[in-house]
């Protein structure tokens, strides 16, 4: 259909279509308007002379170097031509304003930048004949340098270190960077020696050959990670779950072995003893009993998380086993991060520039501090910054969204493809161009929720940190909260917004109406979320400090091994900062596979049952995981069957909510069994109280949560006869 007018499919077929809409038009139309505000923006400055003030450089009194100036009105020796001057000279460049993060010092437009070390007035007046370049104030001749009495405040401070000019930006920089150590001490604030920030540079500058090394080593490591965690995520998942339990157990048999020993040995106190130490003795008592009791409830509610939860573990180890295949069959799904990140790097490297073009652009004006000219935004002009540093997070969350969405895509042809061998030939090209050509709406639309949320965020925290020392602390508190609250709303917008990018590969619809199918499909499978997200996220973190660990450990003994080196601690760190960069690049790949995985084998158990007509689509690891093999009706001769299990039976969210109800019961009873051995009788009726309303106040919500869901839930024209048992149990409970 045509890409404007096609209307949205009311039927949900869930399986990638080929006959694909718009969706989210006007989202699209909206955020290319805002990118063209954008691109005006740099337009604006380039047509005003920021931009060529950035590049060419300008003096105190707003000549533009390198050009003919016209005259500002009040500010004198404005207007000149320095066609024949193209360098700018900073009369005392090491005189910087460490707040403001500028050099504070006079600048002038001059021919030549001195060379060599300057050390009288008699030098500066012959390096001006002879080079014609004079640095002194402009209204200072150079043949009368050395007897005029402006020469204290009007020309360079003495001696004037030798320079050279900065590639492309046209400044007078000093060869020797000594004078900046003060700057490098304020901003790397643990060195406290110029000595060991020169030799921690030093080690950086000598051993750079090796820190390439090592990254290029870190990015090998996450490329083969993503490949082998198949074969051995079931190991580490169990021997996870195992050590878990064994330490949890362990700590808290350790715990009440301590009550036990102090309640024996610890009350054989002689009279001589003050009674103080009776005090502390009986207090360390009570302590370790109440350590000893929540130690015992923790590992209770996590042996029956165990229990609970011990089948769905199979299915994050069948995830994971598919996932890895999916990037064997899909290759060029390892490059995304490497695209996701250049795009990235081009578009920060543009509005870092546009940034600088708007610190020089706008009106002159005096500064009555220094009483030098600078370049300042005036008016309505001055929020176009606002409107610059808004399009940096939502640009750049469009550019991790494009991503999602395109990896998305190529995980949702993969799995609803029966047949592995007839995969088209460039999956993730494909995907790009849906994305293109159709989605684009719907991730601009996504990407500006996340937006919105992160906008705030962002605000409140460099108001803490503008605040940090004066707030009371009921204000940092309340911030803190805030902070806090926009955060976990920040993450779990992005996981739903996810799972509404793999929504929408699938069927085609607007980013609502894909985030509310998703979100119905999610919590239909809320335990098998919680596992897979807890295990999988685990498991994925584990993996990343494995490549921190392994690429420090050969930076080590290379580092250790080169024995020039005086400091290696620096490099070290950069390694291993950069190799848990690209560890969380490529492993956040394989876990937003991991979630589209998930959302279509759920979307497929739920649509299909394995009868004719109704094939699942699924690989067969993930049928071993929580279904089992029927007998076939025609002895073998036709297409496998599988039954579902007794879990998968509820066909939506029944099932999850009768297991969420006894294990909720059972925490309610155990909860009171534990309050009834450690309690007297009459601190009993309270803690039976509080375990009813924490049991009210847990139960309640996610029960009712689930029972909306299930009644939003549309059952299928035809359910199958287990679906039906099903429901009549849930309606019995």
């Amino acid at each position: 259909m045509g890409c404007c007018g096609s209307a949205e499919r009311t039927k949900r077929e869930w399986r990638p279509l080929e006959d694909r809409s718009c969706t989210d038009l006007p989202w699209f139309l909206l955020f290319a308007i805002f990118c063209v505000g954008m691109g005006s923006i740099c337009g604006f400055t380039i047509v005003t002379g920021g931009a060529a003030r950035l590049v060419f450089g300008y003096d105190s009194y707003g000549n533009t170097c390198g050009q003919r100036n016209e005259q500002i009105e009040g500010v004198r020796l404005s207007g000149l031509d320095h066609r024949d001057r193209k360098f700018v000279f900073f009369l005392d460049p090491c005189n910087i304003d460490i707040v403001q993060r500028k050099i504070k010092s006079m600048a002038l437009c001059v021919s030549l930048c001195p060379t060599e070390e300057l050390k009288t007035y008699q030098d500066l007046k012959t390096f001006a004949m002879v080079n014609g370049s004079e640095l002194c104030s402009y209204d200072l001749a150079g043949h009368k340098y050395p007897g005029l009495p402006e020469r204290f405040s009007k020309c360079p401070k003495l001696p004037v270190p030798p320079s050279k000019p900065l590639p492309l930006f046209n400044r007078c920089t000093p060869v020797d960077i000594s004078c900046y150590a003060k700057f490098a001490e304020a901003v790397v604030t643990f060195v406290g020696d110029n000595s060991v920030l020169h030799r921690l540079i030093a080690g950086v500058a000598a051993s750079k050959e090796i820190i390439v090394g090592l990254c290029v080593l870190a990015l090998v490591l996450s490329m083969i990670l993503m490949v082998i965690i198949r074969y051995i995520s079931a190991i580490l998942i169990w021997i996870l779950t195992s050590l878990v339990v064994l330490g949890s157990l362990a700590g808290t048999s350790v715990l009440w072995w301590l009550y036990i020993d102090h309640r024996l040995y610890g009350n054989d106190t002689s009279p001589k003893e003050a009674k103080q130490e009776v005090e502390i003795n009986r207090d360390s008592g009570q302590a370790l009993l109440v350590y000893a009791v929540a130690a015992t409830v923790f590992t209770i509610i996590l042996l029956l998380l165990m229990l609970f939860m011990r089948k769905r573990v199979a299915l994050t180890i069948a995830l994971f086993h598919v996932a890895g295949k999916v990037f064997i069959h899909l290759p060029l799904l390892t490059l995304q991060p490497f695209i996701t990140f250049l795009a990235l790097l081009f578009f920060w490297i543009y509005w870092i520039l546009v940034l600088l073009f708007l610190g020089t652009t706008g009106n002159p004006v005096q500064n009555e501090e220094t009483g030098l000219t600078e370049f300042r935004l005036t008016g309505p002009l001055q929020y176009l910054t606002w409107y610059h540093a808004v399009g940096l997070v939502w640009i750049s969350e469009f550019i991790l969204a494009c991503q999602q969405m395109t990896v998305a895509g190529a995980v949702v042809t993969y799995y609803f493809t029966r047949d592995k061998n007839r995969l088209p030939v460039t999956p993730i090209l494909s995907s790009v161009l849906r994305l293109v050509r159709y989605h684009l709406g719907t991730v601009a639309k996504g990407s500006f929720i996340i937006t919105l949320v992160k906008i705030p965020r962002l605000i409140l925290m460099y108001i803490h940190n503008q605040l940090k020392g004066k707030e009371n602390a009921c204000a940092r508190c309340l911030l803190k909260t805030c902070i806090c609250c926009l955060w976990c709303l920040e993450k779990c917008l992005n996981y739903l917004n996810q799972n509404a990018y793999a929504a929408t590969a699938i069927n085609s619809t607007s980013f609502c109406t894909s985030a509310r199918d998703a979100f119905v499909i999610l919590v239909e499978n809320a335990l098998r979320v919680a596992t897979i997200n807890a295990i999988g996220d685990f498991v994925l973190f584990l993996g990343k400090i494995l490549i921190v660990t392994t690429t420090a450990f050969a930076g080590v003994l290379l580092l250790n091994y080169q024995r020039d080196y005086a400091e290696w601690l620096l490099p070290l760190i950069i390694v291993c900062l950069f190799s848990f960069l690209v560890a969380h690049c490529f492993l956040s790949i394989f876990e937003i596979v991991v979630d589209v995985l998930f959302l279509c084998f759920a979307i497929d158990t739920k649509y299909n049952d394995g009868t004719p007509g109704k094939e699942f689509f699924m690989d067969k690891a993930l049928m071993g995981a929580e279904m089992k093999p029927m007998v076939s009706d025609n002895g073998g001769g036709g297409v496998a069957r599988w039954n579902r299990s007794s879990e998968e039976m509820g066909a939506g969210p029944g099932a999850e909510w009768e297991v969420l109800q006894e294990f909720q019961v059972y925490y309610l009873l155990v909860g009171v069994l534990v309050d009834w051995v450690l309690t007297e009788q009459s601190g009993f009726i309270l803690c039976l109280s509080e375990d009813v309303v924490l049991f009210l106040c847990v139960y309640l919500p996610t029960s009712t949560l689930f029972l909306f869901v299930s009644l939003l839930h549309t059952p299928s024209s035809a359910p199958s006869a287990t679906t039906a048992k099903s429901a009549a149990v849930t309606a019995t409970c």
